[in-house]
């Protein structure tokens, strides 16, 4: 049965691959987490080169999300593949189950950001995915001298939490999008790391095997 699964997702993969969300960046060839962040970045940061722009970012949670697949709803959507998704300024970025919503704001109209935030809900309740409302947060960017108090997003009427930082797919995304905290992280990382193979050392452990 392995055997039969591994060629029918080769088989699978070459007729559904182009016919993806380009946006979907897992499990897909010649594509990682790092592309995931540097296109979420570069959507973010070429939107804010704008004047009078921001970018509202939710990074949503889902509970159990491979468990709630519902056979016969799965089926109806791999038909519609053809059809492709619309243009708005709101990105969907998407890696297996982490999903996060990017909507690039002009002028402060963030109705097409509410509105895809609010047919995200009404997809999950439509396809049997529960939405976590109390680990979706969201991370606004806004580079402008002045800085309204925005107003908070709800979902399922629960508000959203609001951070200065997130960790999105393994890479710290601060408010600023500087690097101090993921730089941080990886130093606090990696000297935990070297601490574990000093401690090895003093009893005199082949090299070979701290490598």
């Amino acid at each position: 049965m392995k055997s039969f699964e591994r060629l029918m997702l080769a088989y699978l993969k070459d007729i559904t691959g182009p016919l993806l969300d380009p946006l979907q960046f897992a499990y897909r060839a010649n594509r990682s987490v790092d592309d995931a962040v540097n296109m979420g970045l570069h959507y973010i940061l070429q939107h804010l080169d704008k004047p009078g722009t921001y970018a509202r970012i939710l990074f949503v949670d889902f509970s159990s999300a491979f468990n709630t697949i519902i056979p016969d709803i799965l089926q109806n959507k791999l038909t519609q593949l053809l059809y492709p998704p619309p243009s708005t300024p709101v990105k969907l970025l998407k890696f297996a189950d982490d999903t996060t919503v990017i909507g690039l704001i002009q002028d402060g109209d963030e109705s097409a950001y509410r509105q895809e935030v609010e047919q995200l809900s009404v997809w999950c309740s439509y396809n049997n995915s529960e939405l976590n409302t109390l680990k979706t947060v969201e991370m606004t960017v806004d580079f402008r001298r002045n800085t309204p108090a925005l107003t908070p997003l709800t979902i399922m009427n629960r508000t959203v939490a609001a951070v200065d930082s997130f960790k999105f797919l393994g890479t710290n995304i601060s408010q600023g999008l500087k690097w101090d905290i993921h730089i941080d992280s990886i130093v606090k990382k990696a000297q935990q790391r070297l601490y574990f193979l000093r401690q090895l050392k003093k009893f005199n452990l082949p090299q070979a095997l701290m490598v």
